[in-house]
């Protein structure tokens, strides 16, 4: 494999970016799954080679932390266990997030894994797609139920049915729960996908990186116009998907067949040891069918499962220490790594995220940040805590009318603080 690797801030499996406490190593996993043998070779890895930390990403992939002088030998055993891209330039682009339940969703209108590794073999394969940034990224949702609808994406691709056909609405810069600005059919998924990625690299200027920055520039109907020289686009008026359900990530769930189910558990605040991970990857090779799917939700699932067996499944993630419950706090807490290993946070995160859980009311999710780049949640949490000193947060809401994280409801608050007001706000909302 070819070793010229281009500049970037982002990490990937062959460029380890330096953080405070060490190296970080991103492996990207195709649809988020992931062998168990590949599980135990990221244990390995990071047992081996690094600190022991392993984490669960909200697209889907896993990073290794606190990398020190053995990085060459943490990469080659993870490209011996087929962990990397096809080329050194391909590992950049891979970024095509899938629900963690493609093939086994419920709800799913299709099946996607054929479609996603199609489109996969492109993006690595057509050398003009390594011009794309690193953090370009597509979406391809079958309907399932389970599905990450709030991450915003460069391009998204969304199946629903129309007078009995399955199509692929799709937009841009945005999410699935947006309007849709066309349809193709499914035959064309892959056409549609090459020929947006090619008509915005020729239209846009090298500082243009994402779709959102050309569109500023150029307007929605000019770029469709172009588009559909390329390929065959369907109008479709006003069709936007509806909200995906929640807490699917998490426990015992069926699948589309009478006789499996999938199990979700989530790693507290994003993180695994070596422990859990193999204990995972040994649970699916006996439970399930060998494979583990992680999900944007930071958390993992074991799919194809018997349904006499998820009771003892749930039981031994527990032992593992995962969380397998949706009402367990810390299953409704995102924390990004904080001041322990990221020299721009201003705050422990991980540690006051520990503190704010029995503390926090039922039903309540809240994000803690430790800086504005909300790097661990590509979305706007209902409650986000944004710190600005240590052990100090500022107070906000989601709101749909404003941008960022919503409306700042109190400023300089620490945990107990911040705990109190959100107490008193579930009480007031309760009473409404």
């Amino acid at each position: 494999m070819s070793t010229a690797i281009r500049p970037s801030a982002c990490p990937g499996l062959l460029r380890i970016v330096q953080a405070l406490d060490g190296g970080i190593c991103r492996i990207k996993l195709n649809g988020g799954s992931i062998t168990a043998d590949q599980a135990d070779a990221v244990a390995q890895a990071a047992q081996q080679f690094a600190g022991g930390v392993i984490e669960a990403t909200n697209r889907a992939n896993l990073q290794i932390r606190g990398i020190g002088s053995h990085s060459a030998a943490l990469i080659d055993s993870l490209l011996a266990a087929g962990l990397g891209p096809r080329s050194a330039a391909g590992d950049d682009v891979r970024n095509l997030m899938l629900s963690p339940a493609a093939g086994i969703d419920r709800q799913m209108r299709v099946d996607t894994r054929a479609l996603a590794a199609q489109i996969l073999d492109t993006l690595q394969s057509h050398p003009r797609f390594s011009e794309l940034s690193a953090k370009f990224a597509v979406q391809l949702d079958g309907g399932e139920a389970l599905a990450m609808l709030e991450h915003p994406h460069d391009l998204w691709l969304s199946a629903f049915e129309h007078d009995g056909e399955v199509l692929l609405a799709f937009g841009f810069a945005g999410c699935p729960t947006d309007r849709a600005v066309g349809a193709v059919s499914l035959e064309n998924g892959h056409a549609l996908v090459v020929a947006v990625l090619t008509l915005f690299l020729d239209l846009a200027r090298p500082e243009q990186t994402r779709m959102r920055h050309l569109l500023e520039e150029l307007p929605m109907r000019a770029f469709l116009e172009r588009l559909r020289e390329r390929v065959p686009v369907k109008s479709v008026m006003g069709w936007q998907r509806a909200s995906a359900a929640d807490d699917l990530h998490i426990g015992v769930h069926p699948q589309h067949t009478d006789n499996r189910v999938y199990v979700g558990a989530v790693p507290p605040l994003g993180r695994l040891d070596p422990v859990m991970l193999r204990g995972a990857a040994q649970l699916a090779r006996q439970f399930g069918d060998g494979s583990l799917r992680f999900t944007p939700w930071q958390s993992l699932l074991l799919p194809n499962v018997k349904p006499c067996d998820a009771a003892q499944v749930l039981r031994s993630l527990q032992h593992l220490n995962l969380l397998t419950q949706p009402l367990e706090p810390l299953a409704r807490l995102i924390a990004c790594t904080g001041s322990d290993g990221c020299g721009k946070g201003l705050a422990d995160t991980k540690q006051d995220a520990r503190l704010l859980a029995p503390l926090l009311p039922p039903g309540v999710s809240a994000h803690l940040c430790g800086c504005p780049r909300s790097c661990a949640a590509a979305h706007c949490a209902p409650v986000t805590l944004l710190a600005v000193s240590p052990g100090h947060y500022d107070l906000y809401f989601r709101d749909a009318l404003l941008p960022g994280f919503g409306a700042l409801r109190a400023s300089n608050l620490t945990i107990e603080a911040a705990a109190t007001l959100l107490d008193a706000r579930s009480r007031s909302s309760l009473d409404a």
